[in-house]
This record gives structure tokens, C-alpha cells and sequence, in this order.
């Protein structure tokens, strides 16, 4: 059936070119003979084409441009009366004799142009007459070709200032009532097009397609010079919405509304903000305002963007406040407007007063608030293109100022964000991170830092109850890492005002889970551990306060902090952070505090890590962190020391326990002026490693194929040389000497791995020997 269509329509419009060809032909041979009579016949005939009723608007166009171009070589005929000798004046009153009234006023236009350009008579009776005159052809297709003719055809020859018709002062009015006229019986036609068709489908199809004939008078307005902004305002604008108001049509009021904010001058607009703004609410509630609305924000924000000179002006005719109240009442008057067109028009408030109106930041709450009035009463945003259009509104002023400590002074901001839903909040709560990063802002008080975590509490809690099992392991990861990174760039150089933020911290973090506590709480000890060297050495409160800041104080946040771990759990990480902490004691010069964090890491290691990898780690945490303690008392000490080598001692597997006795002889030997030298408890420490390398040795020769006894060995060679190097006087040439003997005996099918090893470290010995000096001569003695 559409097929069968479309090939009726290809017919009749060839029908129609060959009757236009053929009458085209007799034209031309009755203007080469100069016969008018034979002119006006063949012309009469050939416009007699487009009466037809059987084309569509796109098909008719190519029929009317066929007939448009021969009309243009008549016009020229015309305008030469001595070709056919009768006068411009005669020649109007003999064209409307034509039998039909299209090909009538076609004729009629043509002539029409041609009486304007001699001047015979007042160009505005000649306009008026021809305006009136289409009102007789009233088929909508037809009628609004033949007054797209009439407007093409006068364009040039309207009267206009410095044009060359201009008369007196009224002549610009006359041109404008005479365009404004023909936009209104076009329109009329347009409109009444809709009732043309069968299908609804169709006959918007082909009203679209006619939109821009109706559309081009609005253009010709705006090229007249003579409108000035006192005509524009007082004549142009109302009369042009009265028509698109009146009309009642979706499709014109619509595209008409947009070619007003196209067609004419920034600078009106601005100056006639509230009679246009008064138009919307009264449009169909069909009609696409947002989009028409929007378009008049960006050009008015471009236009304040690119003229600096003007920004008073928006001052003055208070033009956000304007904006502002006829979004209001465009959005009372839409009741069935979608969500997402409400947010899009307040995205568009927003840009424009961002660009308009940077440093009120009272005008950028106010917008944000607008928004949660629309939104309150309403469940979470759950349509995908409202949420985004959310995101842009929140996004747009972290953009502007890149600045989000500006943000956070706008009280309405995170109202908007709760109305976010929670996959989406947590978006939201990336970007306001990331702006942070981008920018290196600094967050620089308690209060500000409280704003903050509360915007980006989707990525720091689990909101509404749901549980984080189902996220990506991956984007979880990344949320979580920038949120502790984020925590590592809060800084405050008052340490009374720093405690605060980290105390703000806490409270926000402690309640983010087993899943996320290991990321969040260490760069918060971090964090407090930064203040703690920053007051190394102070006794006193640093300023008065809710707490006293001082180190005690922060170590005692710091241990509720880490035991949130120990109980989600996560023992490894809780033990690092607490010998972390005991470190800055022991540099404060707390015994207690770093005694009590010891404490904790003993307990954690025999009451939660039970993997054995994990406690060798663990063990040798214990024992280089304790090495490098010099805090402590003798009491304290021993107590903490035989609780290491205890631990090590009892490790799961031989080789594991060997390496960490051994590493426990340093705790009995440190290596400065001041540290610790007891060498008996050294020898002590290497002699039970060797015992526990001989049981491993006896093991091995039970399974075979180890090396790990005869490694072990030279490991302890190599620790015996450490201390004999460093002057421990129980150790002699003679026990190292004994202990390479050993080695030899039991290295007798040796795997190259040990072998290597024992063998690099003999050419140590060699090479000391060699070498010469104190040390040379202690080497002396002992045989390779």
C-alpha cells in the first residue's frame, strides 16, 4: 500500500514537470516574440500546475522550484515595459483577469515586485494589497508556497532605513506589519495542515517539513534595520507571541519559540526577558519548554561570556531572578513534565549563573534548593538520564570553581546528592574526590572535613542497610583507595584543629565495615601518626580544647582506631599498625605507650594469626621494630625480648624458627654508641639457632633432597662474622673456625644453591684476610 503510494506520487509529480516543461516552452517563445498576451496565457498555465492536491510538501517543493525559476525570467520581462509596451500600472490590473486565482496571484506577486522597484505608487499599499490579496488561496500546502513567493519576492524591496524605498517615518512599520501579516496567515496555514492527512504520523512528518517557509519571516524581521529594541518591544514581540500563543498548536508554538531566540538580537532578548519568560507558562503543556528554555540560557550565557561590558546590565533587569521564577512556573504549569525535564532546566539556571553570575554563590544554593523542592516528597532517582542530569547539576559548580571547599559552603549541595540513589551517589561522591585530587585542594578544617565525608558517605558506609557483596572487587578497590588517599590531603598546620579533623575522620570511617576499614583506618594512623612527630617532644596541651593534643592523647584515638581491625578481622594489618605506633612512642619518649601497643601486637599474634606464613612475617615485624627500640627500661625489655625469642622458637617449621632466633640475637646487640651490647645473650640466640638447624639437619637426612639444614648453617656462619666483626667478645676465631668444619662435613653432597652460598661467604673470609688491617688480622686465624 505505502509502495503503491509513494509510486502514485512519483506519477503525478512527472505529470506535473511536463506540464510545467511544456507550458515553459510556449512561454519562452511567446517572450522571445514579445507577445504579452502569449506571455500571460503559457504562465497562467504553467503555474495552473501546482493546484494539484496529490503531493506531499517535499514533493510539491520540487514542483514549486520548477515553476520558481521560470518566474524569475517573467519578473524580467516585466520590469522592461518597452518589450511589452504596457504600463507597470496596467500590466497589476491586467494579471488579475487570469481565470484561476493561484496562477492569479502568483502573476500578481511577480508584477507586484516589479510595481515596488518603479515606484508608481507607495510601496506599502503595493504590500498591503499583495498580502491581502493570498488571503483567497487558503488550501494549506498551496497557501503558504504562494506567500513563501510574496516574502521572497519582497524581501529587497521592503521599505527600510538606507534602503532605497524608505519614505517617511512610518515606512519601517509599514514593512514590519507587512511581514508580521504574512507570518501570521502563514502560520494559520501551517496549523490548520494538521487536519489535512490521514495519518498523525504523516502529518507532522510534512508539518516539519514546512516549518522553515513559516520560519523565515521571523528572519526577515530580524534583518530589517529599523527594528530597533523600541519596536522590537513594543510591536514585534507581542505580536509575534499572541500568533504563537493563540495558534494552540505543539509543533509551531515549539519551533516558533526557538526562532525567536535564533533569529533575534542577544541584547533584545535580555531587555525583553520577562514579556518573553511570560509566554511559557501559557504554551500547550505538550511543548518541549525545556529544551526552548534552555537554548535562551545558553545564548544569554554566551552572550555575558563574550561581552564583559554587560554582565550590569543582567544586574539590572535582575535577570536570574526572572529565569528563576519562570522555570518555577513553567514546572507548576507542566504537571506531567518528566523529572528529567524539570533537573534539565535547572541544570541550564545553573550553567547560566555560573557564567553570568560567578561570585553569587547564594543564586547557585538558591538553584541547587529549587532542585530539592522538586525532588522532596519523591523516592530515589532511579531513571538513568535524571540521575545523569543530577550528576551535571552537582558537577557544574566543582567545575567552575575548581574549588570543592566552595561547594561545601553551598547548604543545599548535599541536600541534592540524598536524593541520589546509592549506586549513583557513590559516583557523585568519585567526582568530588577526584576534583580534589585534580586540584590539590586543601581541606583545611573540622567542619569543612565534616561536610565532606558527608557527600561522599556512599563510598565510606554502606547506605540504606545494602551490603557491598555484589560490587566489583575491583571498582571497590579504587573507591576505597581514593577515599585514603583523600584522607592523607587533609592537612591543618594548627595541631589543635588537625586532632579535630582526625577525630572527624574517625567518626565517619569507623562505621564503614569489614570491607573497608582495612583501606581507611591506616591512612588515618597515618594520618595522626603525621601530628604525632609534628609534636614530638611537647608534654603539655598544645591549646585549650574539647582534648588536649598531645601525643598520649593521640595514641590512645589511635588504639581504639586499630583494635576496629583486630575484630573485622584483620590481625596482620592491625599488628603492622600497632608496632607502626609504638615506633612514634618510643621517638615521643613514652614507655608506657609503646610498652601497651607491644603489648597488643603479642596478642594479637598468639590469639588471631594462626596461618604459619603469616606469623613468620609477623615474628620479624616483631623483632625489627623491637630492635630499634631504645625506650624502654631493662624490666620492660627482657620482657618484650623473651617473648620474641619465645615466639620464635615455637614457629611451625625448623627452618622458620632458625631464622628467627637468630634475627633475635640483634636485640642483644645494637649498633650504636648507646644501644645495647650484651654478647652472652648473643651467643646464647646463635647457638639455639644452630641446635634447631641441627634438628632440621637429622629431618632432612630422614626425607632427603633438602637443602634448607646446610643453608641454615651458613646462615648462621654469616651472622657469627656479623658480631665477630663488630667485636662481640664471645665470638672467637675458634667457634667460627669449628662452625666451617662442621659445615664442610655435613656439605658433602651439597645442592648448588648452599654450595654457592658457603662458598661466597669463604672468599669474604679470604678476602678480609687479604685485605689486611685490624680486621685482616682477627680473620688471621681462622682457616678456609
Amino acid at each position: 500500500m505505502i509502495s503503491d503510494g509513494i509510486e502514485d506520487e512519483e506519477k503525478w509529480l512527472a505529470e506535473g514537470i511536463a506540464g510545467i516543461q511544456l507550458n515553459a516552452f510556449y512561454l519562452h517563445r511567446s517572450l522571445d516574440d514579445n507577445n504579452l498576451r502569449e506571455v500571460l496565457k503559457f504562465s497562467a498555465q504553467m503555474l495552473s500546475e501546482l493546484r494539484t492536491s496529490k503531493l506531499s510538501p517535499h514533493k510539491y517543493y520540487e514542483l514549486y522550484m520548477r515553476a520558481f525559476d521560470e518566474l524569475r525570467r517573467l519578473e524580467m520581462f516585466f520590469k522592461d515595459e518597452s518589450r511589452h509596451g504596457v504600463s507597470i500600472v496596467d500590466l497589476y490590473e491586467l494579471v488579475q483577469h487570469a481565470g484561476n486565482i493561484l496562477p492569479r496571484l502568483y502573476l500578481l506577486c511577480t508584477v507586484g515586485s516589479v510595481y515596488i522597484r518603479c515606484k508608481d505608487a507607495p510601496v506599502k499599499d503595493v504590500l498591503k494589497d499583495l498580502v491581502e490579496m493570498c488571503v483567497g488561496v487558503q488550501h494549506p500546502i498551496r497557501g503558504l508556497f504562494l506567500r513563501s513567493y510574496l516574502s521572497q519576492v519582497s524581501r529587497d524591496k521592503l521599505p527600510d532605513i538606507g534602503s532605497e524605498y524608505e519614505g517617511d517615518s512610518e515606512s519601517v512599520t509599514d514593512a514590519v506589519e507587512f511581514v508580521l501579516q504574512n507570518f501570521i496567515e502563514m502560520n494559520k496555514l501551517w496549523v490548520r495542515l494538521q487536519h489535512q492527512g490521514p495519518s498523525r504520523t504523516k502529518e507532522k512528518r510534512e508539518r516539519t517539513e514546512l516549518r522553515d517557509l513559516v520560519g523565515k519571516n521571523l528572519h526577515v524581521l530580524s534583518q530589517i534595520e529599523g527594528v530597533d529594541l523600541e519596536m522590537y518591544k513594543d510591536t514585534v514581540l507581542p505580536r509575534v507571541l499572541e500568533q504563537i500563543v493563540n495558534c494552540k498548536d505543539e509543533l509551531a508554538q515549539s519551533y516558533l519559540m526557538e526562532c525567536i531566540i535564533q533569529v533575534f538580537p542577544d541584547e533584545y532578548h535580555l531587555q525583553t526577558l520577562e514579556t518573553l519568560l511570560g509566554a511559557f507558562p501559557q504554551l500547550q503543556p505538550t511543548v518541549d519548554i525545556k529544551t526552548v528554555l534552555s537554548q535562551l540560557m545558553e545564548r544569554l550565557s554566551n552572550y555575558a561570556a563574550s561581552n564583559a561590558d554587560v554582565l550590569p546590565e543582567f544586574l539590572q533587569v535582575e535577570a536570574f531572578a526572572k529565569l528563576s521564577s519562570a522555570i518555577s512556573r513553567v514546572i507548576e504549569a507542566q504537571v506531567d513534565m518528566p523529572m528529567v525535564g524539570a533537573i534539565d532546566l535547572h541544570v541550564s539556571l545553573l550553567t547560566f549563573t555560573l557564567r553570568v553570575h560567578p561570585d553569587r554563590l547564594d543564586y547557585v544554593d538558591q538553584v541547587l534548593g529549587a532542585c530539592v523542592k522538586k525532588l522532596s516528597g519523591k523516592p530515589k532517582l532511579d531513571d538513568n538520564r535524571a540521575t545523569k542530569q543530577i550528576v551535571a547539576l552537582l558537577s557544574a559548580p566543582l567545575d567552575k570553581y575548581n574549588d570543592i571547599v566552595t561547594a561545601l559552603t553551598l547548604s543545599n549541595y548535599p541536600l541534592v546528592m540524598d536524593h541520589l540513589n546509592n549506586e549513583t551517589n557513590k559516583v557523585m561522591a568519585m567526582v568530588i574526590i577526584q576534583s580534589i585530587m585534580k586540584n590539590n585542594t586543601c581541606i583545611s578544617t573540622a567542619d569543612k572535613v565534616d561536610v565532606l565525608f558527608e557527600l561522599i558517605k556512599g563510598l565510606i558506609k554502606d547506605l540504606d542497610g545494602t551490603a557491598v557483596d555484589e560490587v566489583d572487587e575491583e571498582d571497590f578497590n579504587e573507591e576505597q583507595n581514593y577515599v585514603a588517599r583523600l584522607i592523607h590531603m587533609l592537612q591543618n598546620g594548627d595541631p589543635e584543629e588537625m586532632l579535630k579533623i582526625i577525630c572527624t575522620v574517625k567518626k565517619h570511617i569507623m562505621g564503614g565495615g569489614p570491607r573497608r576499614l582495612p583501606f581507611t583506618v591506616p591512612a588515618l594512623i597515618f594520618s595522626a601518626l603525621r601530628l604525632v612527630r609534628q609534636l614530638q617532644g611537647q608534654d603539655g596541651d598544645v591549646v585549650g580544647g574539647e582534648v588536649s593534643t598531645t601525643p598520649k592523647t593521640i595514641f590512645q584515638l589511635l588504639n581504639e582506631a586499630i583494635e576496629s581491625l583486630s575484630s573485622v578481622p584483620s590481625p596482620e594489618l592491625a599488628l603492622r599498625l600497632y608496632l607502626q605506633c609504638a615506633e612514634a612512642a618510643n621517638d615521643c619518649d613514652l614507655e608506657p605507650v609503646a610498652y601497651e601497643f607491644f603489648t597488643q601486637a603479642f596478642v594479637l599474634y598468639e590469639e588471631e594469626i594462626a596461618d604459619s606464613k603469616a606469623q613468620v612475617t609477623a615474628i620479624h615485624l616483631i623483632i625489627g621494630t623491637l630492635q630499634k627500640m631504645n625506650v624502654f627500661g631493662i624490666e620492660n625489655r627482657d620482657t618484650l625480648t623473651h617473648k620474641a625469642t619465645g615466639y620464635s622458637a615455637k614457629l611451625l617449621k625448623k627452618p622458620d624458627q632458625c631464622r628467627a632466633v637468630y634475627a633475635c640475637s640483634h636485640l642483644f646487640w645494637v649498633d650504636d654508641p648507646d644501644g645495647i651490647k650484651d654478647g652472652e645473650r648473643v651467643l646464647l640466640c646463635l647457638k639455639r639457632a644452630l641446635r634447631i638447624a641441627n634438628a632440621a639437619q637429622q629431618m632432612a637426612n630422614v626425607t632427603r633432597g633438602s637443602s634448607g639444614p646446610v643453608t641454615l648453617f651458613v646462615e648462621i656462619l654469616n651472622k657469627y662474622l656479623y658480631y665477630f666483626e663488630k667485636g662481640n667478645p664471645q665470638i672467637t676465631s675458634a667457634t667460627i673456625q669449628s662452625l666451617i668444619e662442621l659445615i664442610k662435613t655435613d656439605s658433602s653432597s651439597p645442592l648448588p644453591a648452599s654450595d654457592a652460598f658457603f662458598a661466597g661467604t669463604l672468599r669474604y673470609i679470604q678476602f678480609q684476610k687479604q685485605k689486611g688491617g685490624l680486621l685482616g688480622q682477627k680473620y688471621d686465624s681462622i682457616e678456609v
